[in-house]
């Protein structure tokens, strides 16, 4: 556990003038003309002191470099850092995107590359590269599938979601211009073809299923599913975001998928967080393949293309190649797993989640009992007894140094406590994490104050979140000092 620091250190805009360093630092080339010289409430520091201050600064950020990353849902796998050195590749990153196909078949092979192996892991007939992330695959399925009933005739509007789906599902598929359907899920955490036969009607266009559900749960009944919603005309897209469990073990083409997003910068290890960048890639059956964003590569003799010209495509997503940055890392991991690997990931992944749940479930309120896969929900039950809130257990974990988990979602758990350790953390790293997570559960029994008032050793204690995301202070002003 981290000491808290006695006496606090200034900020960057709390030094005074005198020192001259930065203010009077000559600007390179730049015309005079274009630099402000005074501004109101700037300070003038030493060098060292701007460097001491940007250097804090970057010591407060969590990342996975520093430690464990165990957001729920969000698949915060460690990153090789041989992907980023392929990504900067010189060959890759000096290459114009406006340049003629001809010039640029070495980034559309790999492009090309990618979508076979997608391809092969998923059982899909067809990928596009073009969406930028994992709500904007969303919104492209859902805008397939539109479209899709729009070219039939059919006069369908009506999405199908359960409650066990990721959040922006529900957005994607009104923003797409669905009516939005909730399915409860049944009392095992899945939704069951029976609850589905008394819901599914006339203008049932589709539904929308995350596999493994955010509970971290198998779907059982997804052919099930996937035959009634076929039957009554839909189509069934399931949400990828989750398929780390499942990579190299079992292929949404063979449960009956229509359409499937997958999200690169989750499941194939490539950095992501704080709006992008990211990669949604979007995969089809063969029926739906007309349909998807343009362009799509494809290769025509000994020549790999882009065609922009399928007959009902919903049309651009993104300009040029796509988060290209991103599907390099991609590739450069997928060549890495190769096949085989991959169902390792899954193995592995899956492993470590239950590995943490077994030695948690003693002390942390487990709402299903049914097994999981790559992730595990807790609530905070136990630890409302004593006052404790599952936001007090997140703030206390950061005195141990560790990131928060998600909290507070799946909504359908109240007081969620949503983890999962990818398989890029070892046993020891784990069992570091499970003895903090026990240590705060021992904590709020004997003495919840200190969990109540958490964190104790970082730089910001408690805030007004709410106040925080609706009111932002983003512009210093040296009237009000620092905001902290």
């Amino acid at each position: 556990m981290r000491n808290k620091t006695i006496v606090e250190e200034k900020a960057i805009f709390e030094y005074g003038v005198g020192r001259g360093a930065v203010q009077h630092t000559t600007v390179g080339d730049i015309d005079d003309t274009y630099l402000r010289h005074d501004i109101e409430g700037m300070t003038d520091p030493g060098e060292p002191e701007v460097v001491r201050h940007f250097t804090r600064l970057s010591t407060m950020n969590h990342s996975l470099d520093v430690g464990m990353y165990p957001l729920g849902s969000c698949t915060m796998k460690y990153n090789p850092k041989v992907m980023e050195s392929a990504a900067g590749e010189k060959s890759f990153s000096s290459v114009h995107p406006a340049a003629p196909q001809s010039m640029t078949q070495g980034v559309l092979e790999l492009m090309y590359g990618v979508e076979q192996y997608l391809k092969t892991m998923t059982g899909m007939h067809s990928f596009s590269l073009q969406p930028a992330a994992g709500a904007h695959g969303e919104l492209a399925g859902m805008l397939i599938a539109a479209k899709y009933h729009r070219a039939n005739k059919t006069g369908r509007h009506t999405i199908l979601v359960p409650d066990t789906a990721h959040g922006t599902n529900p957005a994607s598929a009104a923003m797409a211009g669905f009516r939005v359907v909730n399915i409860p899920s049944g009392r095992h955490g899945m939704i069951e073809a029976d609850t589905l036969k008394k819901i599914i009607d006339g203008e049932t266009a589709g539904i929308m299923l995350t596999v493994p559900n955010t509970l971290g749960i198998f779907e059982e009944q997804i052919v099930a599913i996937a035959g009634l919603v076929h039957d009554a005309g839909g189509v069934v897209y399931v949400d990828g975001a989750n398929f780390n469990a499942l990579l190299g073990k079992a292929r949404y083409g063979d449960m009956g998928v229509d359409i499937v997003h997958l999200n690169l910068h989750k499941t194939f290890a490539t950095p992501h967080g704080t709006g992008g960048p990211g990669a949604g890639a979007i995969g089809v059956s063969s029926a739906l393949r007309e349909f998807l964003p343009v362009p799509v590569v494809e290769k025509r003799g000994h020549k790999i293309v882009m065609n922009y010209g399928l007959k009902n495509t919903i049309g651009r997503m993104t300009g040029f190649y796509g988060n290209i940055g991103i599907l390099i890392r991609a590739y450069t991991y997928m060549r890495m797993l190769g096949v085989r690997g991959a169902g390792q990931v899954a193995a592995i992944a899956t492993l470590n989640a239950n590995y943490l749940r077994s030695l948690l479930k003693d002390r942390y309120n487990l709402p299903y009992a049914t097994p999981t896969l790559h992730e595990v929900v807790f609530d905070d039950t136990l630890q409302n007894a004593f006052g404790v809130k599952t936001i007090d257990i997140a703030k206390r974990l950061i005195d141990y140094g560790f990131h928060p988990p998600t909290i507070y979602f799946p909504l359908i758990v109240h007081g969620a406590i949503m983890i999962e350790p990818t398989e890029t953390e070892s046993k020891d790293e784990i069992d570091r994490f499970v003895a903090a997570m026990r240590a705060i559960a021992d904590e709020a029994q004997s003495m919840p104050q200190t969990v109540i008032g958490a964190p104790q050793s970082a730089p910001v204690a408690r805030v007004n979140e709410v106040k925080a995301a609706r009111e932002p202070v983003l512009v210093y002003r040296p009237q009000e000092g620092p905001r902290r």
